[in-house]
């Protein structure tokens, strides 16, 4: 079973340079971000209210600089878009507890809420302009078609192959469609 367009590579997709500068945007926006969580995991967590969550937070780091080098490094970075997606949905996930009542920090929370759904939103619409790129044709099938008419015989062969063929009566047409004819001819 192959997988869905916006989860596997494939190296003949070819996304408008809009979108290829986007995805190499966001690359190195992985890179910073996961540069930036590894180095001050535990002063992002204390910011947050969450000090608990610096390993967590340095584990995305590492996550994070695995996607921007997969984004910077591939011919098609669609795979590696997705899973900045994915990702994305994993740090709602983490930050939101930062909203309950004991935490006197909620408005950082917020904060850091609506800077993940901006930043999900722009890898939603790349990932989407990835999948949807279309895809140039494999130089096997260019050399493969090229000189081909689709038919089996040069055309003088064809010729008059057909003459002495009668079509079947239900091709012709019903009965009460049929031309009407006159017994005298």
């Amino acid at each position: 079973m192959p997988l869905p367009n916006y989860l596997g590579a494939d190296p003949r997709r070819r996304p408008d340079p809009g979108t290829q500068v986007l995805a190499q945007g966001l690359g190195w926006l992985s890179i910073g971000l996961g540069l930036t969580e590894l180095a001050y995991g535990g002063a992002i967590a204390r910011w947050l209210g969450m000090p608990r969550a610096a390993p967590v937070i340095h584990a995305y780091g590492v996550r994070e600089l695995l996607q921007g080098a997969g984004i910077l490094g591939s011919s098609d970075p669609t795979p590696w878009i997705s899973a900045r997606v994915a990702g994305d949905a994993l740090d709602i996930a983490t930050v939101l507890p930062g909203l309950e009542d004991p935490n006197p920090l909620k408005h950082n929370v917020l904060l850091a809420l609506g800077a993940l759904i901006g930043v999900t939103a722009v890898d939603v619409i790349c990932a989407q302009s990835l999948a949807k790129a279309p895809l140039e044709p494999s130089q096997k099938v260019r050399q493969d078609y090229r000189r081909r008419s689709g038919f089996r015989q040069r055309a003088e062969a064809m010729r008059g192959a057909a003459r002495d063929f009668t079509p079947p009566p239900d091709i012709i047409g019903p009965e009460a469609m049929r031309p009407w004819r006159s017994a005298k001819a």
